[in-house]
């Protein structure tokens, strides 16, 4: 306990060395990421001809649909075994990194990548990216409990190997590094920031030494929105905000529909969005997969009503996909649809608002990002992640208009961040109380806020949750040695001495007492 609280309230203790290890960890993370792109490539690919034969020898559809009911058997049976694999796989690792769920690693990591190659090789529409982050974290929690000397710094690896991960699915370190600071741990730490930029560089390059320094998308942009027009990345923004409260909101409807459905079981649940994917792999085949095939196609001479029916078909088959629990992520179908609706968005403003059809990408663009913010309510990791993804710094002054525009009408219209709220859900489904572990302690960090309850609060003062210990106050390069009379102040990061099973309930009222 003693070394656990050293290495989290000094700023020199262990960095170096959890830095080396980072680096280590974005390597094993990287390379497993790496492989899992390799297989999802083939098993995507796979998809696309498998439903190309049998469009092509239509008598033979009877074989392929009972095909699809067994992997989407063998898909549920893997959920219902595991259920830390289901869905994108982000929850969960924010949920073990917070102290709510614990599992075995390995297990996960194997589990994850099969049930995750078989989902893809169905068409279902998911993405990489969620798994890609789970598996780097997993790699990274089997790392740490070998080299971590202590709870916080395993947590730090396992943060980091998100990261890495991040880094490896896309080619995009920075966007790994903000994901960390922006989504999973909320706050600003040197020592946080400097282990998951060490895993994520180390996982690019990884990743570049295979797929290339080529971006994700590859658009046209030969013209910026000129300043006058700005005003529309307004109206975009708020219409991205309004779309994405929606797209939370439906996905967690769909999720309680299934669980509502008699029929369907966790043997069975999977199934339904494998014939789904059969039939649309008959007759509309553009929609399968993570959408790829979707932003290759979007242009301009496509039209309104093309664009429209694609998007409303991918909408309900990214639902059903994701709101059965197949393992898969939500990044690249949100992204898609994003785009998709920056294309009809594009037509519009084009064809009767007198914009150059130059800027169709521009606005496609400028809507992924916003929809990104909209639904997962990290705007800065959308607006680097964009940038990294189609390669080009033409867009940082419109992607922020966009993206914090979306982000307010969202939080205007009370939608929880996606990931926020499916932890809620994990959390209290699955929480597991483990009595043996009651002696064992943990330290809970966090950052006080402006405007929270415990601002400007005498320690004796705060409503301290029960069976805590508030042990350090870290206020700028100062360690205080906390007392009653001890003001805290904004900005000063607070370590609270728990036990292992009061952790998740520790931090839950913490967070009441910090909250703006």
């Amino acid at each position: 306990m003693k070394n656990n609280l050293h290495s989290i309230t000094s700023h020199n203790y262990r960095k170096v060395p959890l830095i080396l290890i980072s680096l280590i960890v974005g390597f094993a993370a990287g390379s497993v990421v790496v492989l899992y792109r390799i297989v999802l490539g083939f098993a995507e690919h796979f998809a696309f001809v498998m439903y190309d034969f049998f469009k092509a020898h239509l008598t033979w559809t009877p074989l392929m649909f009972m095909g699809l009911t067994l992997v989407g058997y063998i898909v549920s049976y893997l959920v219902s075994k595991n259920k830390m694999i289901s869905g994108s796989g982000i929850p969960q690792l924010k949920g073990i990194i917070l102290g709510y769920l614990k599992q075995n690693w390995l297990h996960t990591l194997v589990m994850k990548f099969i049930g995750g190659a078989l989902a893809i090789a169905g068409g279902l529409s998911l993405g990489r990216e969620g798994p890609s982050i789970q598996l780097g974290a997993n790699v990274a929690e089997g790392i740490g409990k070998k080299m971590g000397r202590s709870r916080i710094e395993r947590k730090i690896l396992i943060a980091s190997g998100a990261s890495a991960g991040l880094a490896a699915a896309f080619n995009a370190p920075l966007a790994g590094v903000m994901f960390a600071l922006e989504e999973i741990f909320k706050y600003f730490s040197p020592l946080i920031l400097l282990s998951t930029m060490s895993a994520a560089v180390v996982a690019d390059f990884v990743s570049k030494q295979v797929f290339g320094f080529q971006p994700i998308f590859h658009f046209e942009v030969v013209k910026s929105i000129p300043l006058e027009g700005y005003w529309i990345i307004v109206v975009l923004g708020g219409l991205l905000g309004l779309l994405g409260a929606f797209y939370n909101q439906a996905l967690l409807f769909t999720q309680s529909l299934y669980k509502k459905i008699s029929f369907l079981t966790e043997r069975t649940r999977i199934i339904l969005p494998f014939l789904m994917a059969g039939i649309l792999g008959l007759v509309f085949p553009i929609v399968l997969g993570g959408g790829h095939q979707i932003v290759e196609q979007l242009s301009l001479s496509n039209g309104f009503k093309l664009l429209l029916i694609i998007f409303v078909v991918k909408f309900i088959f990214s639902m059903v996909s994701f709101g059965s629990g197949a393992p898969g992520g939500i990044f690249l179908p949100l992204l898609v649809l994003g785009a998709t609706i920056g294309g009809i968005f594009a037509t519009v403003a084009i064809r009767y608002l007198g914009y150059d059809q130059e800027l169709f990408y521009n606005f496609v663009i400028l809507a992924m990002a916003g929809y990104f913010s909209a639904i997962v309510r990290a705007p800065i990791t959308g607006i680097v992640l964009i940038t990294e993804m189609t390669g080009t710094l033409n867009h940082l002054l419109a992607l922020t208009i966009v993206s914090m525009t979306a982000y307010i009408v969202a939080d205007l219209v009370k939608s929880l961040p996606i990931y926020e709220a499916l932890l809620e859900r994990l959390v209290s489904e699955h929480h597991v109380h483990d009595e043996e572990e009651h002696s064992h302690k943990v330290i809970v960090e966090m950052v006080v806020q402006h405007g929270s309850e415990m601002e400007d609060q005498a320690v004796k003062k705060i409503e301290w949750p029960s069976k805590c210990l508030l042990v350090s106050i870290k206020r700028g390069e100062k360690e205080l040695l906390p007392r009653g009379s001890t003001v805290l102040k904004a900005g000063d990061y607070i370590f609270v001495l728990t036990d292992v099973n009061s952790e998740w309930l520790t931090r839950k009222r913490l967070e009441e007492l910090n909250t703006f």
